[in-house]
């Protein structure tokens, strides 16, 4: 294999492995939509009390096979990104981070327009700060790099442990019961779910900053496996490491998702569950190579993958748009219909989601937000048109 075709091949499974992501992160995120009081009622109470006992232990199964997996797969991602873009300044001639600054704050910019009007789970806020640090620390040597990830890593994990120790003390307590109060979600209108997050906001916010160290870690290893040909065929090696290492961790992550409480989630969404995703890597990577690229499925994927920011976008906005007051409210009649509403939800979100990657494909060579995004990063250059692809 060439080098032009082994690099080719390297990117296809990125957008596969990144379109994977994506859509993973609504598997985690659609029972936040399908809830009665939306995020704020989930934390409180997970699986509602109308659910009957097998659909909330599938539920708790469906979540916990999820919970973190994507998130941290995600994070590689952007990790390998940055990593991309440093490379190809470099042989630009252009100074590293120079113009990254720039887009990492537009990025920033996109996230606190996805929290205030779309989700309040948004992870773009949290992404933009850590791209911009990192962006730093990839200027450093590999040995420097190898002790940030080890020492970011380690402190992230002694912080989630510290916490998770104080849940698990305080776990009575922390069982507070359902939602009471007015429910913007279901009863509120637009403006008023955007002036619920307005008020909560260092509530909903607090996500990122507390996993910030962990993040940091997440971008600079995926930094890292990607130079270390972790997508290529001369990375056979490092996948099977990985897997075996996913595959260990993945009996301890169910069962911290499924019994271990409020402290075992944590361990699981923000220790095990990346673990668990460096195996997911190195599985789909090595299905890559093997099957290649060129399946009607990793095709769909890589769509998803090219247009990862619009997409995220948009599968949000139809999450609340079926779910929420100001769309349809369905998530307010579900009752003991949730698990099979959540899971057609999920599979309708999917199969637009993935109908407008490809139409739009077909015309355009990126994204719209992605587009906009890079024309407004590229200031001071001359940036062309948004122009549709030759038939």
């Amino acid at each position: 294999m060439g080098a032009g075709s082994a690099r080719s091949t390297r990117i296809a499974a990125l957008d596969v492995v990144r379109g994977v992501a994506i859509l993973g992160t609504l598997w985690t995120n659609i029972w936040l939509f399908t809830h009665t009081h939306g995020l704020a009622g989930y934390l409180l109470d997970p699986v509602t009390a109308d659910t009957p006992g097998w659909a909330a232990t599938t539920q708790d199964l469906l979540s916990a096979l999820s919970q973190g997996k994507f998130l941290a797969l995600l994070s590689m991602m952007f990790g390998m990104g940055l990593a991309i873009q440093q490379s190809a300044a470099a042989r630009r001639g252009r100074r590293w981070p120079g113009l990254y600054l720039w887009r990492a704050a537009l990025l920033f910019l996109d996230g606190a327009v996805n929290y205030l009007l779309i989700a309040e789970f948004d992870v773009l806020m949290g992404y933009a700060v850590t791209a911009a640090l990192v962006s730093w620390m990839l200027l450093t040597s590999d040995r420097v790099q190898r002790w940030l990830v080890a020492g970011f890593a380690a402190a992230h994990v002694l912080l989630v442990a510290g916490v998770s120790a104080l849940a698990l003390a305080y776990q009575d307590q922390l069982a507070t019961g359902s939602w009471t109060g007015p429910n913007p979600y279901a009863d509120g209108s637009f403006v008023e779910l955007v002036r619920f997050r307005v008020d909560q906001f260092v509530t909903f916010r607090a996500e990122p900053v507390c996993i910030l160290l962990g993040t940091i870690a997440m971008f600079l290893l995926g930094a890292r496996l990607f130079r270390a040909g972790v997508l290529g065929p001369e990375g056979g090696a490092l996948r099977r490491r990985l897997l075996v290492l996913g595959a260990l961790a993945l009996p301890v992550d169910l069962t911290l998702g499924t019994v271990g409480g409020v402290g075992g989630l944590l361990l699981e969404r923000y220790v095990v569950a990346p673990l668990v995703a460096l195996g997911l890597l190195a599985l789909l990577a090595e299905l890559c190579l093997r099957r290649g690229t060129d399946g009607w499925l990793s095709r769909r994927l890589q769509e998803v993958g090219r247009t990862a920011l619009s997409c995220y976008l948009l599968q949000n906005l139809l999450g609340g748009a079926l779910f929420y007051g100001w769309g349809l409210g369905l998530a307010a009649g579900l009752g003991a219909w949730r698990l099979p509403a959540t899971l057609l939800g999920y599979a309708v979100i999917v199969l637009a989601v993935c109908v407008f990657a490809h139409l739009w494909l077909r015309r355009f060579p990126v994204g719209p937000v992605e587009w906009l995004w890079k024309r407004a990063g590229d200031l001071g250059g001359a940036t062309p048109r948004l122009a549709r692809r030759e038939p």
